[in-house]
């Protein structure tokens, strides 16, 4: 008999270290796998954010290149073409143009106070540029993208035309009936300020973020 179980012998039984061996492989695996995969969910979400804010800056500056070239380009026009003639009416007595020089702000305001909105202008295209940094907002890149169009255009008027840097007379010429003269600039400067009144009021700021009141 004690031969017979000698022979037999017993079941091995698994060692201890084995266990931990098998038990441990899948949890480190898993354990690396899990840190892993957070590790890249925290590389990719800013990687998303430079994306979506360089996206935002590019729609806001290509907004307001597109309203400074209409706004270059209609002025150019009117002062090769218009000015010195007689106005060119466009809806009977309702809209015409008219080509003057303006040297206040918007829509003839404030003529005596010429190197103020040119010094003005120039810090309103400042703060914009500044405020790009943290632009996650699409209707705000346009928003801003027509403030900063319709100022460059003006401010250019301020710097080049005459009578001297920074006291340039604007080129106005869309005359509603009843109305001041203004110009596209002036336009895309309104559309703008409009646009970021509307944002505010429904609480959406510049970084993307909604706030309620």
């Amino acid at each position: 008999m004690a031969e017979a179980e000698r022979i037999i012998g017993t079941p091995d039984t698994p060692d201890d270290s084995d266990e931990q061996a098998v038990a441990g492989a899948p949890a480190g695996s898993a354990a690396s796998g899990t840190a892993g995969a957070s590790g890249t969910g925290e590389q990719q979400a800013p990687a998303r954010q430079r994306t979506g804010r360089g996206r935002r800056i590019a729609v806001l500056f290509a907004m307001a290149a597109f309203a400074y070239a209409l706004d270059l380009i209609s002025k150019m026009l009117v002062v090769s073409r218009l000015e010195g003639h007689a106005p060119i009416r466009l809806v009977g007595d309702w809209l015409e143009l008219h080509a003057i020089r303006n040297p206040g702000a918007a829509f003839g305001f404030g003529a005596a106070f010429t190197i103020i909105f040119t010094l003005i202008a120039a810090a309103v295209i400042v703060v914009i540029i500044r405020l790009a940094r943290k632009l996650y907002s699409l209707p705000w890149a346009i928003a801003l993208g027509l403030l900063l169009g319709g100022a460059l255009g003006n401010l250019t008027d301020r710097i080049f035309r005459a009578p001297g840097i920074f006291e340039g007379e604007v080129v106005d010429f869309i005359a509603p009936k009843g109305f001041a003269v203004f110009n596209l600039a002036d336009s895309a400067i309104v559309c703008g300020g409009i646009l970021i009144v509307l944002l505010s009021f429904r609480g959406l700021d510049p970084d993307g973020t909604v706030h309620k009141d």
